[in-house]
């Protein structure tokens, strides 16, 4: 249940996000009349990820008539929503800081080219979540012994109407959150989400007879795990932690698990930043420098006219003070 609710809260939020940038900034330059277009793709985009995911259910429910398709198609599910749940994890990180200029600068144009244009926006740019949302939450609510029961309806829904009361609340300046330091500790669990959604597509993939090892446990730890047991659901239900594991369930859970979580807690090194911004000011610096050079060629000409300072000129105008005596000289003859 609480994975489900962790996915709801997570994609939610993004979403809620997404919306509260374009509405708030629709009110800000005064042009609260496309704020139906905004709803009106807001609203398609929900619709279509839920006619999204009552297709996902209605193929693995009745189109499937055999079991092992069953499990062929869940085991494809799973895979296909851990990358979406990586690339989306990652994408998120490293588009933080610029999502709310570009959302901004895509709304304008839109604005410009008409209210379909505002409608279509607002759609693309929540449909994503959705889909996303709809397919993730098919493959981590299969992966636990509750299916895509009530249960995990409601822990997805519930997850969803906390991300809208977080996100309006934020809109409303009445909550300080740190988002950075959420997205990483939600990112950080869903990482272990995603791990146990692919050791259960690992196991779909032994029972639909595609891969082997299906009877090759790796270790069996009941009596100290017991499944029944609250902890044990609790392991179970959040990251598909099992007390009997095959070796290739493990392996899948353990080569995703570490390398992902160990890349994504790393903080990003900004030192590539450093290096191309240093490489441009030494050669802002450098071109005064240039300049400065240029003027001083301006002033020996001067010096030369007023034979007080002869020392002066003997780098760069001795050749011009030469000439100037030669001319001078004829004058007291006369």
């Amino acid at each position: 249940m609480f994975a489900t609710y962790l996915i709801g809260l997570r994609e939610g939020l993004e979403a809620t996000l997404v919306v509260s940038i374009l509405v708030a900034f629709l009110v800000k330059s005064q042009r609260r009349d496309r704020l139906p277009q905004v709803w009106a793709g807001v609203g398609a985009a929900v619709a279509l990820s839920v006619v999204f995911g009552s297709l996902i259910q209605y193929t693995s429910t009745s189109l499937l008539r055999t079991s092992e398709s069953r499990e062929l198609f869940e085991a494809i599910t799973s895979v296909a929503a851990v990358v979406f749940v990586t690339w989306m994890i990652f994408w998120m990180r490293r588009a933080a800081r610029s999502i709310a200029g570009e959302l901004r600068g895509k709304l304008t144009e839109a604005l410009a080219v008409g209210s379909l244009a505002v409608a279509g926006m607002a759609f693309l740019a929540v449909v994503r979540e959705g889909l996303e949302t709809a397919l993730i939450f098919y493959a981590a609510a299969e992966s636990v012994a509750g299916g895509t029961g009530a249960g995990s309806l409601l822990a997805l829904i519930g997850g969803i109407v906390t991300a809208v009361v977080i996100g309006f609340g934020l809109y409303r300046s009445a909550l300080k959150i740190n988002l950075s330091r959420f997205f990483t500790w939600t990112g950080a669990l869903l990482i272990l989400v995603a791990a146990g959604i692919l050791k259960y597509g690992v196991h779909d993939f032994q029972e639909a007879g595609v891969l082997p090892g299906l009877t090759n446990q790796a270790f069996d730890i009941s009596a100290t795990l017991d499944p029944n047991a609250w902890y044990g659901a609790l392991l179970a239900g959040m990251f598909n932690i099992t007390a009997a594991p095959t070796v290739l369930e493990l392996i899948a859970w353990v080569a995703y698990a570490v390398p992902v979580l160990a890349l994504f807690l790393r903080k990003p090194s900004a030192g590539p930043a450093k290096p191309s911004a240093g490489p441009n000011a030494p050669a802002a610096t450098s071109t005064e420098p240039a300049a400065t050079r240029a003027e001083p060629a301006t002033p020996p000409v001067e010096p030369a006219t007023t034979r007080a300072e002869p020392a002066a000129p003997a780098e760069s105008t001795a050749p011009a003070a030469r000439p100037q005596p030669a001319a001078v000289a004829p004058s007291p003859r006369a």
